[in-house]
């Protein structure tokens, strides 16, 4: 009876997700929103520094990822390929990966019975919050677990199959060395609470018990040192599927998860960003909200930028609250860093880099950067990288855009803060700083300039707006012939001034183009919609010319079922013709050859034809158009509106 009631205590206690905020949306269940991480299971021996810091879920098992099987929450504990069942796992992930929802998890499954065949009882114990008197017992702890419930805990300690969980375990602040001699072998003998806990990491107390740990890297190269067999598991995140299945089971409605998951998917950066759990929270969030106030998601246009200020903002939430001089000058050191690796194509940096730059605070640095811990014998310390790559390319453009206080100066070890210089760099060879430019962008724009200030407390220049203008409109110009029509030739400078979001920023620098001209391009849906916002601020646009270009509604590499593929026939020029129905359109010419156009689309340029008051000139070169396209041409070509004149 009274382990029914623990039960039931259990799945009620962890069925809600309690670090969320109190808003019942931001608060969801375990069991309905739950999404598999990709989990990496290895025994120390092969646990080095010389693994890529940054591992994500595709690479787990690849050869360029660590050999190890992919686990989930329920075969943490499962024997391994020699047959060898863990006592002890070490979970170990970046903050935001998953490391609390996963043992939530494990909590959830053992209340409704899943694990009953592996565990008789599992108690958790939150080193964040924990509690407790400053002696206790181990028969104390698991008392502790279940406060309301009056749990025989001799009895209890009795079963043969005991699981403690430590979630959090780098958050206790005391020493992890005690004498041998001090340590505990009875479950109900009284000692200071760090006697008691190492008594169960060193298994002198209820050595048959099961421990599984959950830990940050910061925590690892001490916890090792009284940890003996153990395993180490590492959260690598969502997997391509998981990412997926995590929209669908946040929204619950499925028309709005495709929605949204396809605008995440449309952005390769955003998209990838979505494998760390909180990223795909953050951005699922964010999303909801631009639901609710319009009724099409392509009208939202809130961009890759955006999405990683608010994660950056959430990551930082309640952190140093009275003296943000510490997390801004953290920041500063942070984006020095990583604009020196960008450069250098350095996504790794050792334990002196990190403390030349000043970032070797415990409570900060595990928040950007992921700890491998060197072996014995290796003389090189402890390995960093970023969470994510694009989290470094981030911060590097966040280098060159931030002031400094003269206070706040710190060394950024001889990298000069010029904007011009990485323009330049870019332009000429670097094609690799693309992502680091397009987030240069982002974060000059007004909204990202106000909201770094209110919420993380960092002013960006305004200087780096006027360069990056002047920059945009003079690499088409000098690549234009002179005397001719000023044409824009390269994508990426849609996607900059879309990553920027600012209609007045878009008008400048298109203003002084008035041509169009694209090939051989697979158009991605993000870079629709980068296309269709500045064809809608492009007063004087005239001509358009797509040679070879292809439109691509959803994802290449999906699969789609039956329905979904039938959505995808229609409307893969939707975008473009919305955007050129704009009361200020003054298209006269359009060209689109060779880019593969089926009978669904003539629909949406016969409206365009009845609609649009100044195009008179159409080519459609090398489509698969039909009949039955034709005759839909047809209909725009008869109607009362159509100004046009010349038809290839």
């Amino acid at each position: 009876e009274h382990k029914q009631n623990y039960r039931e205590h259990v799945v009620q206690e962890f069925l809600q997700d309690g670090e969320r905020a109190p808003s019942p949306r931001e608060n969801p269940s375990v069991r309905s929103h739950y999404t598999a991480l990709t989990i990496t299971r290895e025994p120390w021996s092969k646990h080095g520094a010389e693994e890529a810091v940054g591992t994500t879920p595709e690479s787990a098992n690849t050869s360029n990822g660590p050999a190890s099987v992919t686990v989930t929450a329920q075969t943490l504990f499962r024997p391994d390929e020699d047959g060898q069942t863990p006592r002890v796992v070490v979970l170990v992930g970046a903050p935001g990966m998953g490391k609390t929802t996963t043992v939530r998890k494990v909590m959830m499954e053992w209340g409704e019975g899943t694990l009953h065949e592996q565990f008789d009882c599992v108690f958790c114990i939150d080193c964040k919050g924990i509690t407790l008197p400053k002696e206790v017992s181990v028969a104390d702890l698991v008392s502790q677990c279940c406060p309301h419930q009056q749990v025989p805990a001799g009895k209890v300690l009795h079963d043969q199959k005991i699981l403690f969980i430590f979630d959090g375990f780098e958050t206790l602040g005391f020493s992890l060395v005690q004498p041998e001699a001090e340590l505990s072998s009875d479950p109900r003998e009284v000692k200071p609470l760090e006697t008691t806990l190492m008594s169960l990491l060193k298994r002198t107390v209820l050595p048959e018990a099961s421990l599984l740990i959950t830990t940050r890297p910061t925590a690892l190269q001490s916890l090792g040192r009284c940890l003996e067999g153990e395993y180490y598991a590492e959260i690598l995140g969502f997997s391509a599927a998981g990412r997926e299945e995590y929209f669908h089971r946040y929204f619950e409605n499925a028309s709005k998860a495709d929605m949204a998951f396809r605008f995440a998917r449309g952005s390769e950066i955003l998209y990838s960003l979505c494998a760390i759990p909180v990223m795909s929270w953050t951005v699922c969030t964010i999303l909801e909200q631009e639901l609710c106030r319009k009724k099409n998601l392509l009208e939202c246009f809130r961009a890759t930028t955006g999405m990683t200020i608010s994660y950056l903002s959430q990551l930082l939430k309640h952190r140093d609250r009275d003296n943000p001089q510490v997390i801004q000058r953290f920041l500063l050191q942070l984006c020095s860093l990583a604009a020196d690796g960008i450069w250098k194509h350095k996504v790794l940096f050792e334990e002196k880099e990190i403390k030349d730059c000043g970032l070797d605070q415990p409570e900060l640095l595990p928040l950007f950067l992921n700890e491998k811990i060197a072996k014995e014998g290796e003389d090189h310390g402890n390995i960093y990288g970023f969470t994510h790559l694009h989290l470094q390319e981030f911060f590097a453009a966040m280098f060159y855009i931030l002031e400094d206080d003269e206070k706040m100066v710190g060394d950024s070890g001889g990298l000069e803060k010029d904007v011009n210089k990485l323009l330049e760099s870019y332009s000429e060879s670097r094609k690799d700083l693309n992502v680091t430019v397009r987030f240069l962008f982002g974060l000059v724009s007004q909204k990202s300039i106000e909201y770094m200030d209110k919420t993380i407390g960092c002013r960006i220049s305004p200087q780096a707006r006027e360069q990056l203008l002047e920059w945009v409109q003079q690499r088409h110009r000098d690549i234009s012939h002179p005397g001719q029509a000023q044409k824009v030739l390269e994508l990426d400078t849609f996607h900059f001034l879309f990553e920027m979001n600012e209609k007045s920023f878009a008008q400048s620098v298109l203003g002084c183009f008035t041509a169009l001209d694209l090939k051989d391009i697979k158009l991605t849906l993000y870079d629709q919609m980068a296309l269709s916002f500045c064809i809608q601020q492009w007063a004087g646009l005239g001509c358009i010319t797509l040679r070879g270009c292809s439109f691509h509604w959803q994802d290449p590499g999906a699969q789609l079922d039956a329905s979904r593929r039938q959505e995808e026939l229609h409307c893969p020029i939707h975008l473009l013709c919305r955007a050129l129905q704009h009361p200020g359109s003054a298209l006269r010419v359009l060209r689109l050859q060779w880019c593969r156009l089926s009978e669904s689309c003539c629909a949406e340029l016969a409206a365009l034809l009845a609609e649009h008051p100044s195009l008179v000139e159409l080519e459609l070169g090398d489509g698969a158009l039909g009949d039955g396209g034709v005759r839909l041409l047809c209909e725009g070509l008869r109607h009362p509106g159509c100004r046009l004149r010349v038809l290839r």
